[in-house]
């Protein structure tokens, strides 16, 4: 018997078709392989990016890393579910060590050396009251939250990644076998003729065990020079010295030591910076007619780019103070500073730090009788960036403060000065020292630099500053006044390119010949500009030569520096 064929169902929009199948299929296909794609160079990415910012180019990427051939290999001679769980460690370790990396690139770009995994977590806060005190909190904030969840994701993906990878690797096992062999005699070839790309930089790369082998040697480092430290803050030749035997070719002067922001050694040899030294020669000159005298050496700072209390403690105290762990045990120990030794030979001792918006417990381990915060000066004018006034309105208010009227001592004063504080997007202009008042005057003449303009908004600054100091000594300084102008350290390598040096210029103005006389075996250079030839200390030296010069018997024997 015949019978009809059963009808046709009809098909819905919802039902699948071979065709639409077929196109998921591929989609899927095209997904996936993407996706382990972009875990190869997650991973890949990893191993090979570099740690400081002159080396991120291109080249630097295109490298054999040994640790991944290893990694690659162990992972395909392990069983199934062990093989997962080493993937996923290793995977999370190696994005720790991308956030190693990425804090090495910060830590180059700003300070010119490496992260510090011991001591530069307080920094963070340091770098977030820099943020908001230049853009503002609200966008501090946004950066701090999309750099912190950024980070913490990083881990993740390249744990995600290297799992992935792991899989593709035993799925393909002959394959993937023969290709780590063949990547390996590569890597031994390459190695054995020192091929690369990028200088300093092989191809056949180990990149990430060297990080992580300089890092682990930094840590315990840090863990062990507690000790060393505490031996070194016992040794001092100074401390107990009677009062008459402390600065006494000082007698009846007034020392101000100013610390000028981001001064170095740059701003009086790059030839882009040639108007700074111009500006100085100019200004030695009209010292000079002034009846002033001026000498200038360098000393050679414990940090660059920033982190300036650790200069000011290194020059203060005469003793290497290069991280915050040793800026703290410094603060807890009873070491004499060049601030007690003048309070002790009855000098007034005072500090200025206008970019101090807090209390300031440090000012009485370094001897100040008065310390004056930034609101305590009263200004009332604009804001400058990070500066929140101008440095001549400083030094105007500690002037009128503490050396005008009846004084019955000489004054001591540490003047920390900040106008030329990066970003160097905005800078004051030089004003009649009798028309400052409350500030307000510094709204006119404001001098802007967009900020990708660093290296002309750091010209600017430090030429303002160093002009500020030169026409306060004409306008205010008599036959009493001696004064130290000083660089805490160089600007960041924004601004003086890879690898500078740490070295900072260092300037004494007086009209007393007898105070030149006493640092005549200092070797240092007439006038404001030192050049390649001037003498070079390292800047923990300077309170004990200090000290000596100006002591009742300056052929005292040094003590030595590091």
């Amino acid at each position: 018997m015949i019978t009809d064929p059963a009808p046709a169902r009809p098909t819905t929009d919802t039902e699948p078709t071979e065709a639409g199948v077929g196109r998921r299929g591929v989609r899927r296909r095209v997904v996936t392989r993407v996706v382990t794609a972009l875990a190869a160079v997650l991973v890949l990415g990893a191993f090979t990016l570099p740690n400081r910012p002159w080396q991120l180019e291109p080249g630097a990427l295109m490298r054999i890393p040994l640790e991944a051939l290893l990694l690659a290999a162990l992972l395909l001679a392990l069983p199934g579910r062990p093989r997962r769980v080493v993937a996923a460690l290793t995977g999370a370790l190696l994005g720790l060590v991308v956030v190693v990396k990425v804090g090495d690139l910060g830590f180059y770009a700003s300070l010119g050396r490496p992260f510090d995994l011991v001591l530069d977590w307080s920094l963070l806060d340091e770098a977030f009251t820099f943020v908001a005190e230049s853009i503002g909190r609200p966008g501090a904030i946004a950066i701090a939250l999309g750099v912190g969840l950024s980070l913490l994701a990083v881990p993740v993906l390249t744990a995600l990644s290297t799992v992935r990878l792991s899989s593709l690797l035993t799925r393909h096992r002959t394959g993937s076998t023969r290709a780590i062999a063949t990547l390996v005699l590569v890597w031994a070839v390459l190695a054995v003729f020192g091929v690369r790309i990028v200088p300093a930089m092989p191809i056949a790369d180990t990149n990430a065990s060297i990080l992580v082998q300089e890092h682990a040697a930094e840590v315990w480092d840090r863990l062990s020079d507690r000790q060393v430290f505490a031996k070194e803050v016992g040794v001092d030749p100074f401390r107990d010295l009677p009062a008459d035997q402390l600065l006494t070719g000082l007698r009846g002067k007034n020392v101000l030591i100013a610390f000028v922001e981001s001064y170095g050694r740059s701003a009086v040899t790059d030839p882009e910076f040639a108007a700074i030294p111009r500006m100085l020669d100019e200004g030695a000159g009209r010292l000079s007619a002034a009846g002033f005298a001026t000498r200038s050496g360098f000393l050679t700072s414990p940090t660059i780019g920033g982190a300036s209390w650790l200069a000011h403690a290194t020059l203060l105290s005469g003793l290497w103070v290069d991280n915050n762990q040793r800026y703290r045990n410094l603060l807890a120990s009873d070491r004499f500073t060049l601030g007690d030794a003048f309070r002790r030979a009855s000098w007034r001792t005072v500090g200025v730090m206008p970019a101090v918006n807090q209390p300031w417990p440090e000012g009485a381990f370094y001897g100040y009788e008065q310390f004056y915060s930034g609101p305590d000066l009263d200004y009332q004018g604009p804001r400058f960036a990070f500066a929140p006034m101008p440095d001549q309105f400083a030094i105007h208010q500690f002037h009128q403060r503490e050396l005008t009227g009846a004084r019955d001592r000489p004054v001591m004063v540490e003047l920390s000065l900040v106008s030329s504080h990066s970003p160097w997007t905005k800078v004051p202009s030089l004003v009649e020292w009798d028309a400052i008042d409350d500030g307000e005057v510094f709204r006119r003449g404001i001098i802007g630099t967009p900020t990708a303009q660093a290296r002309t908004g750091y010209r600017h600054s430090i030429s303002y500053t160093l002009r500020t100091l030169i026409s306060y000594a004409e306008t205010y300084g008599d036959d009493d006044t001696v004064l130290v102008i000083v660089g805490d350290h160089q600007p960041a390598p924004v601004v003086t390119g890879e690898n500078p040096s740490h070295d900072v210029p260092i300037h004494i103005v007086t009209k007393d010949s007898a105070v030149l006389q006493r640092i005549g075996d200092w070797g240092w250079q007439d006038g404001l500009t030192p050049d390649a030839k001037a003498p070079v200390w390292p800047m923990d030296q300077f309170r004990d030569r200090f000290l000596t010069a100006f002591g009742p018997t300056p052929d005292r024997p040094r003590a030595q520096g590091r």
